[in-house]
């Protein structure tokens, strides 16, 4: 797939607080992953939650992750260059970030 070199938009839950942007240099299924640029105090607000879902994963503490996971969803939006992706699980770390999406919501379990 053609992915490389796009950039995506990682945005306030309201879709118009500019967070960060992600461009994508690699496309491993079902992950892009890139390089994350911050875009200032937006992306300090909901930087903790992101250090924090890359601990519990590192713990193998599903139950919180999955909470803090839900917690991130709430307070961002990831758009692709096409609009807004509906569902997504993503991870930053300093200025990589890693993420799958879908046009429809994940399944439960």
């Amino acid at each position: 797939m053609g992915f490389d070199g796009e950039v995506w938009s990682v945005r306030g839950a309201d879709g118009r607080e500019e967070i960060g942007d992600i461009v994508v240099e690699d496309a491993d299924f079902p992950f892009l992953s890139g390089r994350f640029s911050a875009a200032g105090p937006a992306f300090d607000a909901v930087e903790p939650l992101f250090t924090r879902e890359l601990s519990l994963m590192e713990d193998e503490n599903w139950e919180e992750w999955e909470a803090v996971q839900g917690e991130i969803r709430r307070r961002v939006t990831l758009v692709s260059p096409r609009g807004p992706v509906p569902e997504f699980l993503l991870h930053i770390e300093g200025d990589t970030a890693w993420f799958r999406w879908s046009d429809e919501p994940f399944e439960d379990g």
